[in-house]
């Protein structure tokens, strides 16, 4: 069950930035598809709404579910791994810890599966929204929530922030693999060529006589650090919220 008014045709960029220019290389030639509007802030507090159907996403790894609200609205949100046709969820304070109910952080017990966590109250979901990823609850203190994300760093949010029950689904996701070139193709991948394949002006690891090793540590064809070096600002205001950094 497909709604057309929550479609929108998705245009192709082919990794062009605003001016024309090539920002991401390798881009290019993808299948057509239509962007599904998902509702990351669930504004409709305390409405219940029905799952009607879950749906797959070409946008991105997770499953989409349709839900409908007793007023008649429909919106899409992400599908979680116990969530089925039929199930009834709701966003509201007083939510039961089920899946796919939306409440703040102070209001789920600690060791609860959560995922579309909010950075402040209001803003929408920005973190844990691919497949088979979930944060965890770990302490409650105050205003402040401790939450462990899918990559391992302990963060601090906001305890009245929102967050949604469960782990999202279709976690086999990872395991997909591509058997054909035109996979690739259809989803805008388009080849790539190895640095120590290309000449010295196009690459810093090409040149050389024949087969060669890179000779350097490795590197981006703009003569950045390519593996193992840090980019994160080391005067980020948000540090200061980091408990534990995630594993290396």
């Amino acid at each position: 069950m497909k709604l057309k008014s929550l479609f929108t045709i998705k245009k192709k960029q082919s990794g062009r930035d605003n001016k024309g220019h090539v920002s991401v290389r390798h881009r290019g030639g993808e299948h057509k598809r239509f962007l599904r509007e998902v509702d990351w802030q669930r504004q409709k507090v305390d409405i219940k709404a029905k799952v009607l159907s879950i749906e797959y996403d070409p946008n991105r790894t997770a499953d989409l579910a349709l839900i409908c609200y007793t007023d008649g609205a429909k919106s899409y949100i992400l599908a979680t791994s116990n969530l089925k046709i039929g199930d009834i969820i709701v966003a509201s304070p007083s939510a039961p810890i089920k899946d796919g109910n939306r409440l703040p952080l102070k209001n789920i017990p600690v060791g609860v599966a959560i995922h579309c966590l909010e950075f402040q109250a209001g803003a929408g979901a920005k973190m844990v929204k691919s497949a088979g990823s979930a944060a965890y609850v770990q302490s409650i203190d105050g205003n402040k929530a401790i939450i462990k994300l899918p990559s391992g760093e302990i963060r601090i949010f906001p305890a009245d922030s929102w967050a949604t029950i469960g782990q999202i689904g279709n976690q086999q996701h990872s395991s997909i693999k591509l058997v054909k070139a035109g996979d690739s193709r259809h989803r805008g991948i388009r080849p790539t060529v190895r640095g120590v394949a290309q000449d010295p002006r196009s690459h810093p690891h090409g040149g050389g006589e024949g087969r060669s090793s890179i000779g350097m540590n490795p590197k981006t064809p703009w003569g950045r650090p390519a593996m193992g070096k840090r980019t994160r600002k080391r005067k980020k205001a948000s540090n200061r919220l980091i408990v534990q950094r995630r594993k290396k």
